[in-house]
């Protein structure tokens, strides 16, 4: 599963690091430095629920209310789709729509935004409108969870791109798709596609490195990937491909910097030993060790 840093998680969701730290207190965000991309769909809901001034206590308070009426459930944001009314927080789930503060069903909006009905009796289904962009995007995210519906996910990808044609994300997902099955040439379109969707998009730049890398063109990663930490200096990931380029174009002095820098951001990771012993083999030259400890 794709993991995201602190860095990406800003960038892509276009939050601040104060917001995130409010959220991280507040209880509706873990504290973590990388997260999954199901992590990156909540803290997007949090960021979208926020911005109609709902009040974090009522999010938190409405998760747990939603946990105690659906029997099984564990995380509504990722089981249901969200919405705000007012500055309340409901959600849709088996075919209705709930607010968990009040116990109550509601209807959700007529064609103007607005909310028609307050309630819903037992026996009556509400007219939920159809699945959005997002919901859609939601359910692809889902399908790619296990490796029997991912021809589902891509059709769903497809069909998100045919309403927003500039879903970063959706080429995104869909390029890594792509990328697994060894598709390079499908996946270099859409991470090409993200970028012109969204230029500083440094995950989009770290993918498109990986397709010219897997190409065997390394120059042109090298470029993809120093604009991915152009964008997201903290990014380890690129700094660790970054060097691996440098290394297949014979420019160890280069690729030792990117090393060096990947082990001051991932000083326990697996990814770890393997930089430190790239940075002892570079090391090895007398004349590369003057060099390495002059730029120190």
């Amino acid at each position: 599963m794709m993991r995201y840093g602190r860095a990406d998680v800003l960038r892509i969701l276009h939050i601040t690091a104060k917001q995130l730290a409010g959220w991280q207190r507040a209880g509706l965000v873990p504290t973590a430095e990388e997260y999954s991309f199901a992590d990156l769909l909540q803290i997007k809901q949090i960021r979208d629920l926020r911005a109609k001034r709902v009040r974090p206590a009522v999010i938190r308070q409405s998760l747990q209310a939603m946990r105690r009426q659906v029997a099984g459930m564990e995380n509504p944001f990722l089981e249901a789709s969200v919405f705000n009314v007012g500055r309340r927080v409901a959600f849709r789930h088996d075919g209705r729509a709930l607010e968990p503060l009040d116990g109550q069903y509601v209807m959700e909006f007529d064609p103007s935004g607005a909310v028609v009905s307050a309630t819903v009796p037992d026996k009556v289904k509400p007219i939920l409108p159809t699945e959005s962009v997002h919901e859609m995007f939601a359910r692809g995210v889902s399908l790619e969870e296990h490796p029997s519906n991912h021809d589902e996910a891509i059709q769903v990808y497809l069909n998100v791109l045919e309403i927003e044609p500039g879903h970063a994300a959706a080429h995104i997902n869909l390029g890594t798709l792509y990328y697994n099955r060894q598709n390079f040439e499908a996946a270099e379109e859409h991470y090409r596609a993200a970028l012109e969707a969204d230029p500083r998009y440094a995950l989009a730049y770290f993918d498109l490195g990986n397709v010219l890398d897997e190409t065997g063109r390394f120059s042109e990663a090298v470029s993809a990937y120093k604009t991915a930490i152009q964008l997201a200096p903290t990014y380890a990931d690129a700094h660790y491909n970054l060097a691996l380029a440098y290394e297949r174009l014979r420019e160890p002095r280069r690729a030792l910097r990117h090393w060096t820098t990947y082990i001051k951001l991932d000083r326990s990771g697996p990814w770890s030993k393997h930089a430190q012993k790239q940075i002892a083999r570079i090391l090895e030259s007398d004349k590369l060790r003057l060099v390495y400890k002059r730029e120190a």
